[in-house]
């Protein structure tokens, strides 16, 4: 989907639906963290909507991955008339977040509330990648995106961003208003994205 022209005009294959795959997806992260404690790396809502209380947090940097505004979002940030935008971690690059330490007491219960909240759609590939922290490095869950994807954009030209942030909106808000937030409580964190921040450019 990289034609302007046709931006947002595909529809993932498994938009709204459940599959066996992604329950069993599910047991097997579960099984993974059985009894330890779980670490989540956060990057862009779930640094201002985390939903989990966190035994401790860290400002981190995982490597191979970027944050980027390149998924269709058709219900929460947009609609299938007018396709709005979220985040996700595509190939390549590093990416600065936040690594959050779960007790393992909390830990099966948060990670099957999170899975309910990023992967209503299967659209996400969820995945452990290792983060330092002050007491040594961890691997934590994070939800990643393959250019593969039908949610992934492909290259946007400026005009698009702009009329995105100009009439995306969905039940949760507008395009707009989550991409601020999110480069808002990066600001708060001490982390500097300068390639957002020339996107929100965009919308000016």
């Amino acid at each position: 989907m990289t034609e302007p022209a046709r931006y947002g005009q595909s529809r993932p294959a498994a938009e709204n639906v459940t599959t066996a795959y992604q329950g069993a997806l599910l047991e097997r992260f579960r099984a993974q963290t059985a009894g330890q404690d779980l670490w989540v790396f956060g990057y862009a809502s779930l640094l201002w909507r985390p939903e989990f209380e966190a035994q401790e947090q860290h400002i981190t940097r995982v490597w191979g991955w970027h944050r980027a505004l390149k998924m269709w979002s058709r219900l929460n940030r947009g609609s299938p008339e007018c396709p709005g935008l979220v985040f996700a971690l595509l190939p390549g690059g590093s990416c600065q977040g936040v690594a959050y330490r779960v007790d393992r007491q909390q830990a099966d219960e948060v990670l099957v509330r999170l899975w309910a909240r990023e992967m209503p759609m299967d659209v996400y590939t969820p995945t452990w990648l290792p983060c330092n922290t002050p007491t040594g490095p961890v691997k934590a869950l994070a939800f990643t995106l393959p250019r593969s994807s039908p949610s992934f954009t492909g290259h946007l030209p400026a005009e698009t961003y702009r009329q995105i942030f100009q009439n995306a909106s969905g039940r949760f808000g507008t395009t707009l208003d989550y991409a601020r937030q999110t480069y808002a409580s990066l600001l708060a964190h001490g982390i500097d994205d300068r390639a957002l921040a020339a996107l929100l450019r965009h919308s000016e």
